[in-house]
């Protein structure tokens, strides 16, 4: 029996906003999904349809999102909640992520107005118009096709307990208080591997599932904003700069990004057994 065991499962309906903590979690092509809710199948983007995140804007962390069946619904503090309705996606705009340009599918003049009101600045809703699908980098996936919605740049992340557990005693040595795992918004939380393990992972079989690693996840200035206050600091980039920089990427890493080799279709579950194969 194998000692890994997937210690948790998050799904970000939205970008940028609060994500969801299923136990199970069906495994699509484009990552998770649970309650017809697909991670970063929805998006909030500038007049420009450009997109935003906690980047630009820390309040976007205190968006929660619920779903099921119908939609999502949206709570913020001091407000009424928002319910977006999965029907409620209708003309097509022109969008950006990075360097990626599609289609979205505007989520209406209700949501814009919540949304903008909440953030202080104008924004609209838009979710991912399939019809347009968006491929992942070919250098790191190779000729298997594989496709995301409005992720950064792969369907999955995976990230291993141990590894934040050292991350932790590094900034416990300066005197800073542990970070959550909500700070790296991981997909696939395993735990029972060595520290940084996942940097030399081929392979993650979860039951009927198995997701191939492509490529170290680069961390941004997300990373750096308190998920319940907003404020945002200087940690943990400047410790994670100290010894988990990647020259070759331009940035420091901490987690992989994966695809999904096999299995999708099919639901994986927190406390599953994990097999792993590591790179040689």
């Amino acid at each position: 029996m194998s000692d890994v065991r997937v210690a948790s499962l998050h799904v970000y309906p939205i970008k940028g906003c609060r994500g969801l903590a299923p136990p199970v979690a069906q495994v699509t092509a484009t990552g998770l999904s649970t309650q017809g809710a697909a991670d970063r199948e929805w998006m909030v983007v500038d007049p420009t349809g450009r997109f935003v995140t906690q980047r630009e804007l820390p309040q976007l962390a205190l968006v929660a999102v619920a779903a099921d069946a119908a939609g999502l619904t949206l709570h913020v503090p001091g407000a009424a909640a928002l319910t977006v309705p999965y029907a409620a996606a209708g003309s097509a705009m022109e969008v950006e992520v990075w360097r990626h340009q599609g289609r979205g599918l505007d989520a209406g003049e209700a949501a814009a107005s919540w949304l903008s009101t909440w953030l202080g600045t104008p924004v609209r809703l838009v979710r991912f118009d399939r019809a347009t699908p968006r491929a992942c980098s070919p250098e790191y996936v190779g000729a298997t096709s594989a496709h995301t919605l409005f992720a950064d740049g792969y369907p999955l992340l995976v990230l291993g307990t141990a590894s934040l557990t050292d991350l932790n005693a590094r900034l416990a040595a300066r005197g800073i208080g542990a970070l959550p795992m909500n700070r790296f918004r991981p997909n696939v939380v395993l735990e029972g591997l060595p520290a940084y393990a996942e940097d030399h992972l081929e392979t993650i079989t979860i039951g009927d599932v198995t997701l191939r690693c492509v490529k170290p996840c680069t961390r941004c200035s997300v990373t750096t904003t308190d998920q319940t206050t907003t404020q945002v600091g200087l940690e943990p980039l400047r410790t994670l700069g100290e010894y988990r920089m990647d020259e070759r990427l331009g940035g420091v890493t901490f987690g992989m990004n994966a695809v999904v080799a096999r299995g999708a279709g099919h639901d994986i579950a927190c406390g599953a057994n994990v097999s792993v194969d590591y790179r040689f």
